[in-house]
């Protein structure tokens, strides 16, 4: 049995005063992001033994798995394709300005797309086949997978096949995905309560 292990990257500048980066791509970790990225190390380091750290290509992520790796003693890969979902022309807005679009429906969020930028499903298409190929080529091995909050709710979405009740987890979040004999089972929540007002990635 194969063990993904999805974590959603430390406190950016971005989450501290909850605004859409205009940088998404060159955001920092905040000091208390850098000390939630060592506690995951320790978290990961007591519980599983990964063969490798990828991330999305964002600095907040690489970031954060680079201090996981270097905990564990582990290598690093990027995956572009795990990146956060962009959000258009709400970039440089509040987390809260999306309650102010005509167009949004809470109901049904994953099908919302900010103007000019993307939907959770169509981030589920392009981050949902790098899952499968990293369970493909990792069939037996536990790997981390540092992402965003939007990812990682859109994973969830493609591992269980349903949009109701897919988890945000907070930062630094972890969710664990088995898979055998090319199915994966149940996610489950291994640290990091739902919080659904963490809108940015």
């Amino acid at each position: 049995m194969g063990r993904l292990i999805l974590i959603r990257h430390a406190e950016s500048e971005g989450n501290a005063i909850r605004v859409f980066t205009t940088t998404p791509e060159s955001l920092d970790l905040t000091n208390l992001g850098r000390r939630q990225a060592a506690l995951a190390a320790a978290s990961v380091k007591e519980m599983f033994q990964p063969a490798k750290v990828v991330t999305s290509t964002f600095k907040r992520a690489r970031e954060t798995g680079r201090i996981i790796a270097e905990a564990i003693g582990v290598p690093t890969e990027i995956e572009a394709d795990l990146r956060e979902r962009d959000v258009g022309e709400l970039a440089g807005q509040s987390y809260d300005s999306v309650l102010n679009d005509p167009g949004y429906e809470p109901k049904l969020s994953w099908l919302w797309r900010p103007k000019g930028g993307e939907s959770l499903v169509e981030v589920m298409g392009r981050a949902g086949p790098v899952l499968d190929r990293i369970a493909a080529r990792h069939r037996d091995e536990e790997i981390v997978i540092v992402s965003h909050g939007g990812v990682m709710r859109s994973l969830w979405a493609h591992v269980t096949g349903s949009w109701e009740g897919a988890h945000i987890p907070p930062n630094c979040g972890i969710v664990l995905v088995e898979h055998s004999s090319g199915r994966y089972h149940p996610p489950r929540v291994v640290s990091g309560e739902p919080t659904e007002k963490e809108a940015g990635g």
